[in-house]
Formats: C-alpha cells, structure tokens, sequence
C-alpha cells in the first residue's frame, strides 16, 4: 500500500484502485496502462491552457536557473512577482488596486477575510469580525474557508473552527440582507460570493443576483469578496470572472487558472480604498502580519506570467464564454433520463449533471460509481455531493466537447443498466 494520503478521498477504496496519470497533452492525460481519457475536468478546474504547455515549462526552467526561489517578506521582491502583480492589478476593476500573493486559493480566502477584519480596525470598527458566505459555496479547505463556507460536510468531525460565520441561502440575495440585520450592520465585516459556485454543485446566478447582493454589502459597509478561484482565467469567458458582471467587489481571489495549473500560486487583488491604510508612509502605518512563506515565488510567478502569455496570445480567456452554449446544449439530452435531476450549464465553461434525489438514496454510492462509469467510457469528470461536474480545459475543441457529452451518457446508462434504471 502506498503511503500517499489523498485529499478528499475513501482510502480504502483508494487502496484498492488507484489510478496514476504519468502524462498529459492538450485536453487529454494518460495513466501508467497507457489508456487516453479526455480531462473534462481540466484536474481540478484549473488546468486551463491544456496540459503540457511548452512555452509555461520554458519559462519555468529558465526561472530555476536564474533564481529559483526566494522570499517576499519584508522588503524583498523578485522581477517575476514585480511583473505579475502589475498586470493583475491591470485586469482590476478598479484603478490603484493592490495585489497580495500565496500558494493558492485557500491562503486567498483566508488572506481576504483577515485583511477584511483588519481593515474594518483600523477604521474604528474592531466588532466588525462577522463573515457571510451562501450554502453550497466552496472556500478552500483551510479554518477560515471551512467555516465560511456553506458545505456542510466539509466541517463535520472537526469541531469548532472560525467563529463570527455564518451562511445565506445561495440564490437568495435578500437573504444576505435578512442576515446582515440579523446580525447587525456593525458587526459585519465582509460577504464571500462564487459569481458561479463550483464544487457545491456548478450552480449558477438567478438573474441580477450578483448586483444586488454587491448592492447591498455597499449599502451596509460590507466588503465583498469575489472568489474567482475556480470561475477566474476564462472559465467564465472573462479574465476575472466577477467581471463578466456590472459590479466592483472590494478584493477578488484568483488561483488555479493562474499558471493553468502548473504550479501552486495564489493572488488577491485589494481595491485601492482597502490597501490605503497599509501603504502609509508614517512611522505609525499598521504592518499586516500575515502571509505564506512562497508568497511571491520566482518560479511560480513565472509559470503565471508564461500562462498570461498564452492567454493573450492564444486568445483562450474568451473561448469560456464561446463554448459555454455548445457545452450546455451537447449535454442538455441527459436530463431526460431517470436518474438525472438537472443539467446546470450555460455560464461558462463549466457544467453539473445531478443525479436525483431518490437514485442517490436508494444508492449512496452513486455518484462515485458514476464517475467510474465514465472513466471506463474514457471521460475524467469531478464527483460532487450530487452529481457530477465538468470544466474542461479551454482548448477543447467541439468534437471533443462531443466526446465528453457521449462518455458521460454512456456512464449513466451503465450505472442505470447495473441498478435497474432506477427512477426519479
């Protein structure tokens, strides 16, 4: 037995059947069998670019060479994240934005949320500590995101976390102002938001969601944060994803999409009216004692800057919003067949099939047998609590998103063949 431990995993399963990847290229990988599968999932919705980019790899190598690491503590800073924080902070919605980097979204999430409380003391506001997240929604995994996030089962075991959090109906945005009242304006310190949620279940928006609820945090003096660390880099068809809607969030988490998923780094983009009282010149300025020890990472910073490369040249950022119709509609047919509940798609290049609801009860296993369904059928696709999700790199071509399409229907009618097609 391997003495890996793999995240969000049945060891014991995992014991029995473990699959290896030992390569990649384009929208496909390969195990150690040497069997092709289409990455549906682009690995965990972040390698965007496709796998095996030359040009990334280039850049990283060349990276090692000249200096491979080094720390941003402090006063020191290298050319890499010097050149990536400035054209991050170029994709802003705002001007005069500053950028906080780490070693991916968790530390962004977490990064946001004590930048928000800070932030609030030094205006006079120390009570204002509270944090808001939305059911279903998804913030990493470390103690802050765990709480504010609204998975249920991702905090079960682990007893108390993060006080001051709390969760809102995710498709109710006069939740959000039902709650701040509950709690008290004053006492409120920032709303995390997914424009769409991604591991709760791809779900998406209603219309003028994202407005109001950005309306209402202005109206209480709330910050929010926009997590983009899944719908970032073009998944949602724009660089940020928040932008592909009319509001500006007070910080903006990104990671995954921002090396295309090569090496683990993490940004936060801070509007310029959070970042000022930390960027006085005084003796008095207040220091934010926080951050990652590879915040800042030559190298990582490099493989960004190569990935934003290609994004621009490539024109990809924009193929999440052209692809989004073709993706909804190829998987469209599978919400006629009685153990799919729903097909959410059509904002993004991203997508869920959920099973039913009596089907998962009468088969808590479900799901995962499902995803090994269309692994036989030679798709990878990402298993949620419900169904199961797809977010395919940005390359994918329409033939390929066709092959994705097939292999999950063929994985439903194997599981509906082995469990009698059980009905909704």
């Amino acid at each position: 037995m391997s003495a890996l431990w793999h995240p969000f995993a049945d060891m014991g399963a995992v014991a029995r059947s473990r699959m290896t990847i030992v390569r990649g290229k384009g929208a496909w990988v390969w195990d150690e069998q040497g069997r092709r599968y289409l990455d549906a999932t682009a690995s965990l919705w972040c390698a965007n670019l496709g796998h095996g980019r030359g040009e990334v790899a280039a850049a990283v190598r060349l990276q090692l060479e000249t200096l491979d690491a080094y720390s941003t503590f402090g006063d020191y800073a290298n050319e890499p994240a010097l050149e990536l924080a400035g054209r991050l902070a170029a994709l802003a919605p705002w001007a005069g934005g500053k950028v906080f980097l780490g070693s991916g979204g968790g530390d962004m999430v977490d990064t946001a949320a004590k930048l928000a409380r800070r932030w609030h003391a030094e205006r006079g506001a120390p009570e204002r500590t509270h944090l808001i997240g939305r059911t279903h929604g998804y913030h990493g995994t470390h103690g802050i995101g765990t709480s504010v996030g609204g998975i249920a089962a991702n905090a079960i075991g682990f007893g108390e976390l993060v006080p001051a959090t709390s969760s809102v109906a995710h498709d109710d945005a006069e939740a959000l102002e039902r709650e701040i009242s509950r709690i008290g304006p004053e006492r409120v310190a920032a709303f995390f938001c997914e424009p769409v949620i991604g591991a709760g279940g791809v779900r998406l928006p209603p219309p003028g969601y994202v407005e109001r609820v950005a309306e209402i945090c202005r109206a209480h003096g709330v910050l929010f944060v926009a997590d983009c660390v899944i719908c970032g880099f073009g998944r949602l068809g724009t660089w940020l994803g928040i932008d592909r809607w009319p509001v500006e969030p007070d910080m903006v988490a990104l990671a995954k999409g921002i090396t295309g998923g090569t090496l683990p780094l993490g940004a936060l983009l801070v509007a310029p009216h959070v970042a000022e009282p930390f960027f006085g010149d005084g003796p008095g300025a207040p220091v934010l004692r926080h951050g990652a020890t590879y915040a800042g990472h030559p190298t990582c910073c490099a493989a960004a800057n190569a990935a934003l490369d290609v994004y621009e040249r490539d024109g990809l950022i924009e193929r999440g919003r052209t692809l989004e119709r073709p993706l909804a509609d190829v998987l469209a047919p599978l919400a006629a067949h009685p153990l799919v509940a729903e097909v959410r798609a059509g904002l993004g290049l991203i997508a869920c099939v959920e099973l039913s609801e009596e089907a998962r009860a009468a088969d808590p296993r479900l799901v995962g047998r499902l995803q090994l369904a269309c692994r036989e059928a030679g798709v990878l696709v990402r298993p949620l609590a419900t169904g199961v999700a797809v977010s395919p790199p940005l390359i994918v071509t329409q033939s390929e998103i066709e092959q994705l399409a097939d292999g999950i229907a063929r994985g439903v009618a194997q599981v509906a063949r082995e469990h009698g097609g059980t009905p909704r």
